[in-house]
């Protein structure tokens, strides 16, 4: 994978079939015939996180062209709601992972005949593979459609498929705003300007809810290799306060619907006052990422890798297993600092080197949870990198994970 920060899934919800025999999570619905491709569903905190949803139908079999693949995967995520008493009127927020970014078009018109009025909010990025080829969908649905709103920005080109930002009775959802000029569409050659663009858009977005930068709890920002780190980094301190920045999963991805180099999306709380930014003591506050955010009673936590601080830059294990290890106890020291464990994990993304490592990962992950495993949603965003040590002994990063736990929830019983 990486050598450093240099190609990443820099520190920033599909369970397949190793993960199916982890059947329940707290408030977990399993639809009916569908446990061994594992489409479930974890209800808390008046949500309900919808794992990965692939267009496999309920034997198993894929739909041949396109389009249906995308229609089967939104029914396997409706299905998913329909176990937990919700139907598509309830999602809010949904990401959505496609193999050609290309057939952005297809999937807008699928989506705005599917959602009907007010789409929810959604991300759409392209990346290398996902379990089930082409598309994966996850979501997030609120329960109680009271102050369930759209958002709509004046001077942003609406689209059917999706609205800019979803309100509901706390949080609002925010669609991936792009590095473009919004009134020309036009992508600006300087970086910055890009990133600026983008973060105007959210901006705008979230003032256009009522609320400001500083009530976003969690950010993802996707960009291309055309986008340095250091740049975007630079540009995007200056929008949050020193160490009381959002969560953060920042993912390269091999691409980004109509040309976009950078997007980003997110989650703002709307009382400011049950946010509350979450840092292990012995960790040094960043300029681009807390490690955890309240929302009330939901905490979003960054991503973390197998990284080892240490002399000469710190180190990563060789393999994905023992990677895999040093994540799970790197989220584990950010849960502990908010009085939590992972029986409380309700929704992970999972970030892998190549797809091939996913049993080696989830025999090391399953290990980490009771009886149960939260959503889950597997990604490979990029081509598979180079996992040999560079000469000083570093190996690449080759997989990292992101979470949203729920405080109070109580511990399954086994």
């Amino acid at each position: 994978m990486s050598r450093g920060t240099t190609r990443v899934f820099r520190a920033a919800a599909l369970a397949i079939f190793i993960f199916a025999s982890q059947a329940t999570a707290p408030s977990q619905t399993v639809p009916p015939s569908t446990v061994k491709s594992a489409r479930y569903a974890v209800e808390a905190a008046g949500y309900v996180f919808v794992s990965g949803q692939g267009p496999n139908r309920a034997d198993g079999s894929v739909p041949a062209n396109f389009s249906d693949q995308v229609r089967q995967s939104l029914e396997n995520v409706k299905s998913a709601l329909q176990s937990s008493g919700l139907t598509t009127d309830h999602v809010v927020y949904m990401q959505v992972y496609l193999e050609d970014v290309q057939r952005i078009h297809k999937l807008d018109e699928i989506f705005a005949s599917y959602f009907v009025k007010d789409p929810p909010a959604r991300a759409v990025l392209g990346v290398a593979k996902v379990p089930d080829g082409p598309v994966q969908i996850n979501a997030i649905a609120v329960r109680d459609l009271q102050g369930k709103q759209a958002v709509s920005v004046p001077g942003l080109n609406a689209n059917k498929a999706f609205s800019a930002g979803m309100l509901t009775h706390d949080q609002l959802f925010v669609s991936t705003m792009q590095g473009r000029d919004p009134a020309t569409g036009t992508i600006p050659q300087d970086p910055a300007q890009q990133v600026n663009l983008a973060l105007d858009g959210v901006k705008s977005v979230v003032q256009a809810a009522g609320l400001t930068m500083a009530h976003m709890v969690f950010v993802n920002p996707y960009l291309t290799t055309e986008i340095p780190t250091r740049v975007m980094n630079e540009q995007y301190a200056k929008r949050f306060e020193f160490g009381n920045t959002p969560g953060r999963a920042t993912i390269e991805v091999s691409s980004l619907p109509d040309g976009a180099h950078i997007a980003y999306t997110g989650i703002a709380v709307r009382d400011l006052s049950r946010r509350l930014a979450v840092r292990p003591k012995n960790m040094p506050p960043s300029p681009t990422a807390s490690p955890c955010v309240f929302a009330g009673d939901i905490l979003y936590c960054s991503a973390k890798s197998g990284f080892i601080p240490g002399p000469n830059g710190g180190v990563y294990a060789a393999s994905p297993a023992d990677q895999t290890r040093q994540t799970m106890r790197n989220l584990l020291d950010n849960l502990e600092e908010a009085g939590m464990n992972f029986d409380q994990v309700v929704s992970t993304t999972i970030y892998l080197d190549a797809l091939a490592d996913t049993a080696s990962f989830a025999n090391v992950y399953k290990k980490y949870f009771a009886d149960t495993l939260p959503a889950q949603t597997i990604v490979q965003q990029l081509p598979p990198g180079d996992r040999t040590a560079d000469e000083e002994g570093h190996y690449p990063t080759l997989e990292q994970v992101s979470l949203v736990a729920v405080r109070g929830l109580a511990k399954p019983k086994k």
